[in-house]
């Protein structure tokens, strides 16, 4: 699908759109409007779970589950993973009480306005397009599972490593059209509206390959008009 160079994410003040995908954690589907007038929702939208990174930010995320349903809002993720394989995965790796969706085709990525951003020899055109001479010059510090601030390449090699985690062929298919998806988290409230988000699109990257902190969020949820 060519890339929308006028895409950009919702942000507060914005409805969510309503986005219906499988179900990940148990049968069925799930919908943004499941939520819709019932209670606020966090909704975290990942690249798949061939993204070493985004397994981290899945797992952060899942990590605020219990405090955010203690001020009675529900989290939402989603991955760009077929469903079989991502039931799968969380099979061997549980994270108690995630409640999560396959979007394989990044139809939820596209509907809160994340760009899919492309890799160039040279060319930079943030974020829509990036060229690969710029993302060896990034630095990714993950202190504890890094040995030292790495290029997202070879940060990314290690880290799979690390996790014993190996690429399928549902993850290069994947990849092959959805390695550039840009990530982001979105904090509705009961009647679909977005309230704060987390996006990797500012700032030329600084986001990238990182979650918000535990304080921002909650400070944010704490916010929402009740």
């Amino acid at each position: 699908m060519e890339q929308n160079y006028n895409q950009s994410p919702l942000k507060p003040g914005d409805r969510a759109p309503n986005v219906v995908l499988d179900a990940i954690t148990h049968g069925g589907k799930i919908a943004i409007d499941d939520f819709r007038g019932r209670r606020p929702v966090l909704v975290g939208l990942f690249r798949g779970l061939h993204c070493a990174f985004c397994r981290r930010q899945i797992a952060a995320m899942a990590e605020l589950e219990t405090p955010l349903r203690d001020q009675g809002i529900d989290s939402l993720t989603v991955v760009n993973t077929p469903t079989e394989r991502a039931r799968l995965y969380f099979r061997y790796h549980p994270l108690p009480n995630l409640l999560a969706a396959s979007d394989p085709d990044r139809v939820s990525h596209r509907a809160f306005g994340l760009p899919n951003l492309k890799f160039t020899e040279n060319e930079d055109q943030w974020p829509y397009k990036i060229g690969m001479n710029t993302v060896m010059s990034m630095r990714v510090d993950l202190p504890g599972e890094l040995p030292e601030p790495m290029n997202p390449v070879a940060a990314g090699d290690l880290l799979d490593k690390l996790d014993e985690y190996e690429q399928t062929d549902e993850d290069r298919q994947m990849m092959a059209d959805g390695y550039g998806q840009l990530t982001g988290e979105f904090l509705l409230d009961r009647d679909g509206i977005v309230r704060w988000c987390f996006t990797e699109v500012p700032d030329n990257g600084r986001n990238l390959f990182t979650s918000p902190s535990r304080q921002e969020l909650m400070s944010a949820a704490a916010q929402l008009p009740a």
